[in-house]
């Protein structure tokens, strides 16, 4: 099938896997780990903008304010204040390039474990910092811990959720991530006005990475994890716990316990394996889903929200509080993922995500006036798309979805070009202000239920075993390297290229459209040890796998 659009039915000898307290308790702990990579993206963007902190560290970033004269977008352009942001992500970078060993010999659970008190102690330093070398030794020790916890919780939570679930309980990641972002924003508001208030928002990290230090005391580790690590015994108990008792779960611990020996007779070091050319389909995807992820631009505005409502319009208590509604928005989008995943697949996430945005786009141009007979364009545009998404085929609706998707930036980008004017010293009214905020809402919602989650859940699940935590080490470097490019970079490029930055992240919506449209399989509902199924029967990726796609050899 051009495009490479199906679904890979789930093996006959599917494993019996209910929802049950225990697994439903476990993937929740486990899922907590989102926590600390969220509250650092909402408390980041915060604490920067109030004035204590930027006195104390920052003072050149209030001489710029104080300009009458100055570029909106230009007052927060400072290398050292975006170090202090990023230096995070370079830490997670160098922390996931180990996570993969660390996870292989002391497992998912006791990774996470490393990781929340790694975050815990960088928590305080953050919260008692005298200087910026305090500042950014905090952040590195905060990037180390997200780097561990990202590694692992995924890969905790695809193992040990039930394979017709796995999309839904894995997407717990995310949702607790967006937790995170809110519970900062909000703490943010809350102390904004007081001399103390940054060190209380930094310092109050330490409750999320305390919930990960004591949750991982409560569970076990996964049983592909213990069974890898030779204890059997406690990998039967684990699987008893979260399948049930009454459930026979020998079937499952059989099938872990042969593709553990699979992999310990090829006695082959992973690092090296996941470079084969079989593997291709698996590193491919691992390194682009969450490139692509981060070039969405969600995360640069998560975590600059505050310093980006406040340099186009919005009061600084204002700002706050728009960043607070925009993770509001994001933490709702993520149920409908929770909801969806594994009834509909991963791929259809991505069209409703963009019917979203196709309908913000056709009222931006309604109430901005950017075309005329905008009225017209509502009425027949609205129903002409529903129409005609009614009689096409699934990749075609991608297609319409991601032109839609590029619109929203382009609008965006029209929007802030228009009343701020081409070099940004324009005033903005506190119409258009909140015109932007919805623009950012309703991109938030289509992100929270597309590539949010699914950017933890895929790369967790299509590796086999004997690869699997290196595989996930790479999607997690290749998302924290994108992400402190980035981050080091916005500032700057927001104030040379003011508006039409959103124009850059318009683009490259298009291009992972059309990546998804060719190169993206569905996974929902298949076992992880049936999931080299999917690459065989792939119309560009059966060029790569070894032989038939159900060659035994090929299997774990």
């Amino acid at each position: 099938m051009a495009g490479g659009a199906f679904a890979v039915d789930s093996p006959a000898g599917s494993f019996d896997g209910k929802i049950t307290l225990s697994v439903v308790v476990t993937c929740i702990v486990a899922a907590s780990a989102g926590l600390i990579f969220g509250y650092d993206l909402g408390i980041s963007g915060g604490v920067t903008t109030m004035i204590p902190f930027l006195a104390k560290f920052f003072p050149d970033i209030l001489k710029k304010a104080a300009s009458a004269e100055g570029n909106m977008y230009c007052v927060y352009d400072s290398q050292v204040l975006t170090l202090f942001t990023s230096s995070l992500y370079l830490a997670g970078l160098v922390s996931s390039t180990a996570a993969s060993r660390v996870t292989t010999a002391v497992g998912r659970r006791n990774t996470m474990l490393l990781g929340g008190a790694l975050f815990l102690i960088g928590s305080g330093i953050n919260g008692g910092a005298e200087n910026i070398a305090m500042l950014i030794i905090g952040r590195i020790l905060l990037g180390l811990g997200v780097g561990f916890t990202n590694q692992a919780a995924p890969v905790y939570l695809s193992e040990i959720a039930p394979a017709k679930w796995r999309g839904a309980f894995n997407t717990g990641f995310q949702f607790f991530l967006g937790v995170g972002v809110v519970a900062a924003g909000c703490i943010n508001y809350a102390t904004a006005k007081h001399k103390w208030g940054w060190r209380l928002s930094l310092g109050l990290a330490i409750v999320p990475a305390g919930v990960i230090v004591i949750g991982a005391f409560l569970i076990s580790d996964t049983p592909s994890s213990l069974v890898e690590r030779g204890k059997k015994d406690q990998a039967r108990k684990a699987l008893h716990m979260v399948r049930g008792s009454k459930v026979d779960i020998e079937p499952e611990l059989e099938e872990i316990l042969r593709v553990t020996e699979y992999n310990k007779s090829l006695n082959e070091e992973p690092i090296k394996t996941i470079f084969e050319r079989q593997y291709r389909p698996h590193m491919v995807l691992a390194f682009l889903i969450p490139f692509f992820q981060q070039l969405t631009g969600i995360n640069i505005v998560a975590f600059y929200a505050p310093n980006l409502f406040q340099s186009v319009g919005f009061g600084h208590d204002a700002s706050l509080l728009s960043a607070i509604i925009l993770g509001l928005v994001n933490l709702a989008s993520i149920l409908v993922s929770t909801a969806f995943v594994d009834r509909f697949g991963r791929r259809v996430l991505l069209i409703t995500g963009g019917i979203v945005m196709f309908v913000c786009q056709v009222t931006t141009l309604l109430t901005t006036q950017l075309a005329p007979h905008s009225s017209i364009m509502l009425k027949h545009g609205v129903f002409g798309l529903l129409l005609f998404i009614e009689h096409l085929k699934h990749k075609a609706c991608v297609l319409i979805i991601a032109i839609c998707m590029t619109n929203l930036k382009i609008a965006v980008a029209a929007v802030l070009g228009a009343v701020t004017g081409v070099h940004g010293n324009k005033g903005i009214s506190q119409g258009y202000a909140i015109l932007v905020l919805v623009l950012m809402c309703m991109y938030a919602a289509g992100f929270g239920w597309s590539w949010g989650p699914l950017t933890w859940l895929i790369p967790s699940e299509i590796f086999p075993l004997k690869i699997r935590t290196t595989g996930q080490s790479i999607a997690v470097g290749a998302q924290f390297i994108t992400i402190f490019i980035l981050s080091q970079t916005f500032l700057t490029t927001l104030c040379h290229f003011k508006f039409a930055v959103f124009l850059f992240y318009a683009f490259w919506i298009l291009v992972m459209t059309f990546f998804v449209i060719f190169f993206l399989p569905e996974t929902k509902g298949i076992p992880l040890e049936s999931m080299y199924t999917i690459w065989g029967k792939h119309w560009y990726w059966r060029r790569f796998v070894k032989g038939d796609a159900n060659d035994q050899d090929y299997s774990p």
